[in-house]
């Protein structure tokens, strides 16, 4: 005997009708089943079939059926999962050079795509302005 004839729900099964028994207690008459809650049924649909999740959640089997199909026939545009961003390409702005101060500190400084107003900058606030 199977989870259908045993009176057990899926758990996602389960979830969904309580969501669609949550919305029509609150509901005005004549409100429409929002988007949100069809496309959770058109979802089920796939993994449980048109008639036990029309059964289940208490719609008309035709009307989920036809939106299945067309869910089918046109899948929502998914955006990226990943986007890489790519570094802009600096080539040929490398320097090493090294520092002395007359009490013997040294400094050992290698860059790679500076600008020279930086290494003043860099180098003034290291040793002091002279």
């Amino acid at each position: 005997m199977g989870a259908w004839e045993s009176g057990k729900l899926p758990r996602d099964l389960q979830d969904a009708r309580s969501r669609f028994q949550s919305w029509r207690q609150r509901r005005q008459r004549g409100d429409r089943i929002p988007d949100s809650l069809w496309m959770l049924a058109v979802r089920l649909v796939r993994s449980h079939g048109v008639s036990r999740t029309a059964l289940t959640l208490g719609l008309d089997f035709y009307r989920l059926k036809r939106r299945a199909e067309e869910a089918a026939r046109h899948p929502r545009p998914s955006g990226p999962a990943f986007v890489e961003v790519v570094p802009p390409f600096v080539a040929g702005k490398q320097c090493l050079f090294e520092l002395h101060n007359r009490t013997g500190a040294s400094l050992r400084v290698q860059l790679t795509g500076y600008d020279a107003a930086e290494v003043d900058v860099l180098v003034r606030g290291l040793w002091g302005a002279a």
